[in-house]
């Protein structure tokens, strides 16, 4: 017998609709949100990427992408952008981008995508298989798990993730080539930087402006692969 009061159940809904109504609020008003549809962003997380990119010139003419964790797919969008010669949406490209996800992604003109699980041999053989025996010059990683709220768990699923990327970019990348990845501040941040560090020449962290204040999340950049 559910011995609940029935009182509560009102209360409680009427707090995660404020909840939602504050958020769906912020949303809606959020600057990069109205940037990013203007533009025909599929997400406010271009512009997070255009902010490294733009401080760091990571992004050429005529390179080989892999854009981990893909879906909506903004980050490739900008990337496409970015190597179209008119900074165009659709039409000449000079480069190669591949996105790959758990989640499917509704197609970009000249992005090759790979639905599958990065943790999985499969997927990487998959990803491999579309390298075609090249190696990329630069790796974006925008991945993050799927969270549970239990800070020693989580911390574990984002070293995770972060390992495999620098493993992929070590395995997979121009020795001259740069890992972007998504990290967030807590339990794991000290142990990822040093993996970073470990790996690359040079590391610089960045919390672009489109990455809101209150968002535990922050971008190491590794530059240059430190030889084995």
């Amino acid at each position: 017998m559910n011995t609940q009061s029935k009182s509560s159940k009102p209360d409680n809904r009427a707090g995660n609709k404020k909840v939602n109504k504050a958020w769906l609020h912020d949303h809606i008003n959020d600057p990069y949100v109205k940037l990013a549809n203007k533009e025909g962003y599929r997400a406010r997380a271009a512009y997070k990427l255009k902010e490294i990119d733009e401080t760091l010139h990571l992004v050429k003419a005529g390179q080989l992408v892999v854009d981990l964790g893909c879906t909506p797919g903004a980050w490739s969008q900008y990337l496409r952008r970015r190597m179209s010669p008119n900074g165009a949406a659709v039409g000449e490209m000079n480069g190669t981008i591949i996105g790959l996800d758990l989640l499917p992604m509704e197609p970009i003109e000249g992005v090759t995508f790979i639905q599958g699980d990065f943790r999985e041999a499969d997927t990487l053989a998959l990803l491999e298989t579309a390298l075609g025996g090249k190696q990329a010059d630069l790796v974006v990683s925008d991945m993050a798990p799927n969270l549970s709220g239990i800070s020693s768990a989580d911390a574990a699923r984002i070293e995770y993730l972060v390992e495999l990327a620098i493993e992929f970019a070590q395995n997979h990348m121009k020795p001259q080539g740069a890992l972007v990845a998504k990290v967030f501040h807590g339990g794991s941040y000290n142990d990822v930087v040093q993996r970073f560090k470990a790996a690359f020449v040079t590391v610089k962290p960045f919390k672009p402006k489109a990455s809101r204040d209150r968002s535990s999340e922050t971008f190491l950049v590794g530059m240059g692969l430190k030889k084995a």
